[in-house]
């Protein structure tokens, strides 16, 4: 079973940083997609940056040049970094990989648990 676990959560006043990293344990052969998404109260999930085993990046308009998404490929992990955080980047943030398991030829899709991010004063 591979599980994926995040941490780097909290309350955040306006204009500050957080750091959020995911880790997946487990027996893995490959993990292709790694990425954020995220859901606000009341709203529909949504994409925030992805990153792909080469290393090619996708970052939605609304937090470019704020959030940096990166990721070490020997230690399965996929790390978000948010700079200038507003009101509006307040939700639950779900780490996302698109991976391969050992033994087996089915690439799955597969979610952490979440972790709160409140951008408040």
């Amino acid at each position: 079973q591979v599980q994926l676990v995040e941490s780097g959560g909290g309350l955040v006043q306006p204009g500050g940083s957080l750091r959020l990293s995911c880790a997946a344990s487990g027996s893995i052969f490959s993990i292709y997609v790694m990425g954020w998404y995220r859901q606000a109260p009341g709203k529909q999930r949504e994409l925030v940056a992805t990153i792909t085993s080469s290393g090619n990046t996708n970052i939605v308009d609304s937090v470019k040049g704020r959030f940096t998404i990166s990721s070490d490929n020997a230690k399965n992990t996929v790390h978000l970094q948010m700079n200038s955080l507003k009101p509006e980047d307040t939700a639950v943030y779900y780490c996302y990989m698109f991976l391969q398991g050992v033994g087996t030829m089915i690439r799955n899709n597969l979610w952490g648990q979440g972790t709160q991010v409140t951008v408040s004063s």
